[in-house]
């Protein structure tokens, strides 16, 4: 990724043909600023702490709800059930999240982080000692309540990153997330009932009687230990009003810098640039809601929303899916298998987004990217019936046993191809982030916008996993289009999605794009 520059360092206007990742004037170019390291992988250790409490559950969520005798033995009602637990952590958070986002503009983003942290451990902790379904339920949604990191870590990045290195870092999330993908399943699948894995060490009734409190309390660790590394070494971003601006240290010299090429805050000695957008831009924490809903924060807000609905309905349908015996729809994959098919698919993602994101949206472009990522979601959901009618043909009504065994090539060749379309979809992810930071009217808004975008993202999550688990229920138990009537409705809202898509400007918002308001 290259940026350029003036021969003295200084940034000249982009242009309405300038693209992010480009030279906009071609002058000399210039290396990207490079990202304050200690500060970035701090937070990028906190972000990681949520995808690994979230997906370690997901390998044995359906089976914990199995052995709950809620669904009276009925095997077509364990993706409601399911699905309602996933879907109160977001439902919660919606709640929450952009009281945290607006709260950290005041007090600053760590005190905020912290709070997350701590609900983290201890809904985890909580969740594991669970023996009802409705202290399950109970424990989301502590975690939901207590937990607003995600936008108040994303307003961070926009602080500590600048015009030539926005994308770099805003491709490192999606990453993170690959790799809390990959570690949280394998940790859910690999260490929950080890009374049975491992007998002779965890032969204590404790483990039986709470068969999947490991996973939890691994989880629960780790998240612990982000706290601490945030509490010592993590260095706020918002500067106090009162305070005069101490000395920058040389992890936010970039400050100085223009946060975007393409309309969000310019930066110089300290104080922020009045915004591009040429209609008046809110400049303070206190700002209205409705001040701050400019065109390119709703369209932005919008995308980022759908992309989530859809993102989330495909990550609570793909280990119902996938556990669920081949007679009633599924492959009927063991939880161990169910996590190794997703940590290895996180690991995948995770080196795919590290290499190939920010060279692909140089050569193409955020708009074009972000549509193609939209796009996948089309073939995601529609290999899930090809693999169902596949192994139907290869092993009829036996369901793939404890770990697939039965289940042909031709099912683990589609399987990859669906894996493949998920990583192209996930290139979604690294652009719209970019959109969003970009949108924001001003530096001391990026927690609001922000937080604007993670309520909406937490609402539509709420939604995502009963909508998708109870309509696979629902298509099973009523026989609708073979079971299958599940995927083509997530195929129409997906087409549905690219409308929105196409109103995103290809090379992020700028100017010009504020103008043809």
């Amino acid at each position: 990724m290259t940026s350029s520059y003036e021969e003295d360092g200084t940034t000249t206007p982009a242009s309405e043909e300038t693209a992010l990742l480009s030279p906009r004037n071609g002058k000399q170019k210039r290396r990207p600023t490079p990202l304050p390291k200690v500060q970035m992988s701090i937070i990028l250790l906190a972000q990681l702490a949520e995808p690994i409490m979230s997906q370690c559950i997901y390998p044995f969520i359906n089976d914990l709800v199995r052995t709950l005798d809620i669904t009276g033995g009925d095997e077509s009602k364990v993706g409601y059930y399911a699905g309602l637990i996933q879907s109160l952590f977001f439902a919660t958070e919606a709640l929450t999240v952009l009281q945290w986002s607006r709260l950290s503009d005041r007090i600053g983003r760590k005190p905020v982080l912290l709070i997350g942290l701590s609900g983290l451990f201890f809904s985890m902790i909580f969740f594991g000692l669970s023996r009802t379904y409705w202290t399950l339920v109970l424990s989301r949604c502590l975690n939901g309540l207590l937990n607003g990191n995600i936008g108040v870590m994303k307003s961070m990045i926009g602080e500590i990153s600048d015009s030539s290195n926005i994308a770099q870092a805003f491709a490192l999330m999606p990453v993170t997330w690959a790799a809390g993908v990959s570690i949280g399943p394998m940790i859910g699948g690999s260490l929950s009932r080890p009374h049975d894995t491992w007998p002779h060490v965890f032969s204590h009734p404790f483990w039986q009687q709470y068969p999947y409190f490991l996973p939890c309390f691994v989880s629960a660790v780790f998240s612990a230990f982000v706290f601490v590394i945030v509490l010592l070494f993590l260095k706020e971003t918002v500067q106090k009003e009162h305070r005069p601006e101490p000395s920058k240290p040389s992890d936010y010299t970039d400050l100085e810098r223009d946060l975007s090429a393409e309309g969000a805050v310019a930066f110089h000695e300290g104080e922020p640039a009045l915004p591009p957008h040429p209609h008046p831009s809110p400049t303070d924490a206190d700002a209205s809601l409705r001040a701050l809903l400019t065109r390119p924060v709703v369209v932005s807000v919008l995308n980022y929303g759908l992309l989530a609905t859809l993102d989330i309905a495909y990550c609570a349908l793909q280990p119902l899916f996938l556990s669920t015996p081949v007679s009633a729809g599924g492959l009927g994959f063991s939880p161990r298998a169910i996590g190794l098919i997703m940590g290895a698919f996180g690991l995948a993602n995770g080196g795919f987004q590290v290499l190939f994101l920010a060279k692909i949206v140089r050569a193409f472009g955020l708009g074009p990217v972000f549509r193609v990522g939209m796009l996948a979601f089309v073939p995601l959901f529609a290999l899930f019936p090809v693999m169902n009618v596949l192994a139907r043909r290869s092993d009829g009504e036996g369901g793939g046993g404890g770990g697939g065994g039965g289940v042909g090539p031709g099912v683990w060749a589609v399987l990859a191809v669906q894996l493949t379309c998920a990583m192209v979809m996930e290139l979604a992810y690294g652009t719209i982030f970019v959109y969003v930071t970009h949108a924001a009217p001003s530096r001391r808004t990026l927690g609001a916008v922000n937080g604007i975008a993670q309520t909406t993202a937490s609402v539509v999550r709420a939604v995502g996993p009963a909508l998708s688990t109870s309509l696979f229920a629902f298509s099973v138990s009523h026989d609708l289009m073979g079971g299958y009537a599940v995927y083509v409705v997530l195929v129409a809202m997906a087409a549905a999605a690219l409308v929105a898509a196409v109103q995103l400007p290809k090379n992020g918002w700028k100017e010009e794009d504020s103008e043809e308001e």
